[in-house]
């Protein structure tokens, strides 16, 4: 097709892929054509601005490597990723235990951890934290022999990644549910924290007067083949950024009770007050049993 006027252009394209073999190829690139061609109609996108998005695009490749992932950063900045979560796994995710966002910092080899065990593998400042959660079926039998990978941030907002004084996994852990679908562990009160901004989608955040925040939470990944993998956090109710996440990723039911105890017979001896304490049930659905791709290795 001769282009005669920009009008023809979206059909000069969409007709160059239609010979696609792979159907759902030809569904959402013929899509993406579309909608790609409508926004910068709608928006009268300038040559200026269409260089500035090209240079953003190759800034978040550019700025992606072992340790951290900026596409995924972006994708949840602009709760793109929260959107497809939410999508696929129904507005309370799956069924009573809400899906989330897998987020950039979750790593593949995560140490085997026998349950009551702890992920604190170094110096690690802060109230400590027993969690005891139970995964079962939709019918609320318990699933054991899951795989669960746990991770977090520390109190001072980083993962142990980012942070050269933490030791290799810290706050790290694989555990497996046992014949009632239990699973337990010792750790610290997670802190809330900002994502990296050093970044284009730190430039972006600025730019839109955004703060970098995530209110504090667990990361928690089930898998067990016959069942749908389970990816979900818990966060702390007391959060003052439950309603501002930077990456939208807070849903009701990912709001968990973490207890305070400022007294008592803590669950292990040497605790000093305060402690806490979480309990929590999660649910997986029958299906695929499919690892993400780690974002960072």
């Amino acid at each position: 097709m001769i282009i005669a006027n920009q009008e023809m252009v979206t059909e000069a394209v969409l007709q160059a892929m239609a010979a696609a073999p792979d159907a759902r190829l030809r569904e959402i690139m013929a899509a993406l054509v579309r909608h790609a061609h409508a926004f910068a109609r709608e928006v009268r996108l300038t040559e200026e601005e269409f260089e500035q998005g090209v240079d953003f695009l190759n800034r978040i490749g550019q700025a992606t490597n072992d340790s951290h992932n900026e596409g995924v950063l972006f994708s949840d900045a602009i709760g793109f990723s929260t959107l497809i979560c939410l999508l696929n796994n129904g507005n309370a995710g799956a069924t009573e235990t809400a899906s989330a966002l897998l987020g950039p910092f979750w790593r593949k080899h995560s140490p085997r951890t026998a349950n009551g065990g702890s992920i604190v593998r170094s110096a690690t400042p802060g109230p400590e934290l027993f969690a005891r959660c139970r995964i079962t079926d939709p019918q609320g039998r318990p699933i054991p022999e899951v795989e669960v990978d746990v991770w977090q941030a520390s109190p001072v907002g980083l993962y142990e990644n980012q942070d050269d004084s933490q030791a290799d996994m810290n706050l790290r852990g694989k555990f497996t549910t046992d014949a009632d679908g239990r699973f337990w562990f010792r750790s610290v009160r997670p802190a809330g924290y900002p994502v990296p901004t050093h970044g284009p989608v730190g430039d972006l955040l600025r730019a839109q007067h955004r703060h970098p925040y995530r209110p504090a939470h667990l990361h928690v990944l089930g898998y067990k083949p016959g069942h749908k993998t389970l990816i979900t956090q818990v966060f702390v109710a007391e959060d003052e950024r439950l309603e501002t996440d930077v990456v939208f990723g807070v849903t009701r039911h990912l709001v968990g009770e973490y207890v305070r105890h400022e007294g008592g017979v803590p669950p292990e001896p040497g605790v000093t007050s305060p402690w806490y304490t979480l309990a929590y049930d999660f649910v997986m659905e029958p299906g695929e049993a499919k690892l993400p791709v780690p974002p960072i290795k």
